[in-house]
């Protein structure tokens, strides 16, 4: 069984790494945080995208941003000291110490007072940068050796094995591996860090070690310019994780105590359930003509058993299929059940404090590098909570979606010639795709290109996907290469090199196939396992075909988002909100419009930085609302 990735088709492999020629440089933070190191970046492979446009003004104007790259790329190494300073030291092109090593009295203080430097060099965002918020210390630019750890442990096909920096060094170093601590509990707040497990330490030697050979490591990938830029990604996507667990979403805690009070009724005292659940409980056990518990799907199975029904669980499109007097209050049950449960009044008193919801993002939680959260369910707010998000006072929420994300990913990392026109427009993407291949069907059209990203090609996705593999070879072939590599137990590649696990070992709930309603279901957990963790070579197909979509797609977000921080580092609007093609910023009313023209040159930007000059667009829908439920 070969491990090594599948190769890109020759018209992706042999792509120059186009870069932008020049970004203009970014304005300083406003009042209430200062941003050390302000320039631009992307000016050399690795780079992440500094500007939301190209600069302008000819070679004088060039020759300005090339001075100011020049002052900007210097590169400081630092460590928290145990008595609150910090150990730091420059560092030269190569990743050594350029200079003496420095200890100081602050931390905070140290990088405050180092305005030119480019990026900083720590062992993780989680560690250090939360410190620099909380006194009003931003920076432009970092380097997270654990991050580029994990990425460059995936691309090496070692995914799984601990990614700490003390288990970087011991690697070096041929000692016993330390396992990596175990993950933290979600705390609600902005208090994780205070009961993270404690590291095991490494010498500020070591971390040095470490990240010159990670140096090493990314020159010796296929494509070292894109596995730089994937690396410096992900970190710039640290900070904004850090930064948007500080700003918090603005949330009403009035409005979410309406809601649940019209949704659910009156608490009933000792922790039961409200009075709405239990009259929807109670229908459903007069239904069936016994006590039936409607939050225990075992036991609404076999209360369906009991009827001559035979259910294998609870979803709801399951039951919807099913002639029985129960399925209504059920339905009607679990519906309210789940806000109760995930977003009630426990939610609300644990996690909104002083007006804000703070949840702690993980950027690249899942193997495809889409984030997660730490609790909260932050990524899962039901649309009828959403009325409890209000913009303050004289502010607004700008609320933007990417059109078509992943299928305009598709063209771009495939080369499609065809694929690259259709998204080459605004518009709607599968409208256009109609009319070059399915008569003017755009249900048929979506359903095809969905079915080619998904892994779905049976009966009539079956169909439609032939009529698409006619009109667009090239990117079905690229998703069929990188499901027939999974179904042989190789490994694939997002475009900037980010790995997709092995074939077995990991867990990952949402990587495989097209997504399905979340849930209780009532068989057991041994009866499933991720695309990639499972022994069906066509499961694992199916996730690798997803991955390289999925994972691509990813990784074109995190530079959108390092864009967009850029573009409004001068303004008062704050980054909220962020799930995997969609994101919020909080502004002032005044700043609305500058805020969506700066997330549409983002997506643009993006699109650029991450696969080259082509004729693909990546369009916003947008929308300024005050409360975050006008905006669908």
């Amino acid at each position: 069984m070969t491990t090594g990735p599948v190769p890109l088709p020759a018209a992706v492999r042999h792509c120059p790494e186009e870069r932008p020629r020049g970004l203009r440089p970014a304005v300083g933070r406003a009042a209430g945080g200062s941003r050390t190191g302000r320039g631009p970046a992307g000016s050399h492979a690795g780079e992440v995208p500094s500007g939301a446009a190209p600069a302008r003004g000819g070679p004088a104007a060039m020759s300005v941003v090339s001075a100011r790259l020049a002052t900007m790329n210097e590169r400081w190494a630092v460590a928290p000291a145990e008595d609150g300073g910090a150990v730091l030291v420059p560092l030269g092109p190569d990743g050594l110490p350029a200079g003496e090593t420095r200890r100081e009295a602050d931390l905070v203080a140290a990088v405050r007072s180092r305005p030119e430097v480019g990026r900083w060099v720590w062992r993780s965002t989680a560690e250090i940068y939360p410190r620099l918020l909380a006194a009003g210390v931003s920076v432009e630019r970092c380097y997270d050796i654990e991050d580029a750890e994990l990425l460059l442990l995936g691309h090496e096909g070692r995914l799984g094995e601990p990614r700490s920096a003390a288990a970087a060094w011991a690697r070096l170093r041929h000692a016993p591996v330390p396992d990596d601590p175990p993950p933290r509990a979600a705390v609600p707040g902005s208090q994780s860090s205070l009961f993270e497990p404690e590291p095991v330490a490494v010498p500020f030697e070591g971390l040095l070690e470490v990240y010159a050979e990670q140096q090493r490591r990314h020159e010796a990938t296929e494509h070292p310019g894109r596995m730089r830029l994937l690396t410096a990604a992900e970190s710039a996507g640290m900070l904004v994780a850090a930064e948007m667990n500080r700003s918090g979403l603005p949330w009403r805690a009035d409005v979410h105590r309406e809601v649940l009070h019209e949704l659910l009724g009156e608490r009933y005292a000792g922790g039961g359930e409200p009075r709405r659940l239990a009259e929807l409980a109670d229908e459903v056990s007069a239904a069936f003509g016994h006590r039936v518990r409607p939050d225990l799907p075992a036991d609404v199975v076999k209360a369906f058993a009991r009827s001559g029904i035979k259910v294998r669980s609870t979803r709801r499109w399951e039951l919807e299929e099913i002639d029985h007097p129960a399925v209504r209050p059920l339905i009607a049950y679990k519906k309210l059940y789940r806000i109760w449960t995930a977003h009630g009044w426990s939610w609300l008193q644990d996690w909104v404090r002083d007006g804000r919801f703070r949840p702690e993002y993980l950027p690249g939680g899942t193997v495809s590098g889409r984030w997660t959260t730490n609790g909260g369910g932050a990524l899962q707010i039901p649309k009828v909570i959403r009325r409890a998000v209000v913009a303050d006072e004289g502010w607004r929420l700008v609320v933007a979606d990417a059109d078509q994300m992943e299928p305009r990913v598709l063209a771009a990392i495939s080369r499609d010639p065809g694929l690259m026109e259709v998204a080459g427009h605004d518009g709607d993407l599968y409208t256009r795709l109609s009319d070059r291949a399915f008569s003017g069907d755009r249900d048929h059209a979506k359903i095809a290109l969905l079915g080619a990203v998904y892994g779905q090609t049976s009966g009539d996705g079956l169909k439609n996907l032939a009529a698409l593999r006619r009109r667009f070879p090239r990117a079905v072939a690229y998703v069929d290469d990188a499901a027939r590599a999974g179904e042989e137990g190789r490994l694939v590649r997002t475009w900037l090199g980010r790995t997709s696990p092995p074939a077995a070992g990991a867990r990952d709930d949402d990587e495989a196939g097209i997504p399905q309603e979340g849930g209780d279901e009532t068989a057991s957990q041994s009866e499933f396992a991720p695309g990639y963790a499972s022994t069906d070579a066509r499961a694992r197909g199916r996730f690798t075909r997803n991955f390289v979509v999925q994972g691509s797609a990813a990784d074109w977000a995190l530079l959108l988002l390092a864009a967009l921080r850029r573009a409004t580092a001068g303004m008062r609007a704050e980054l909220v909100f962020f799930q995997h093609d969609e994101v919020i910023v909080h502004c002032p009313a005044e700043e609305a419009e500058e805020v969506v023209r700066a997330i549409r040159a983002a997506g643009e930007l993006a699109g650029r930085v991450a696969f080259g000059e082509t004729p693909v667009r990546f369009p916003f829908t947008t929308a300024v609302v005050e409360r975050y439920s006008d905006a669908k």
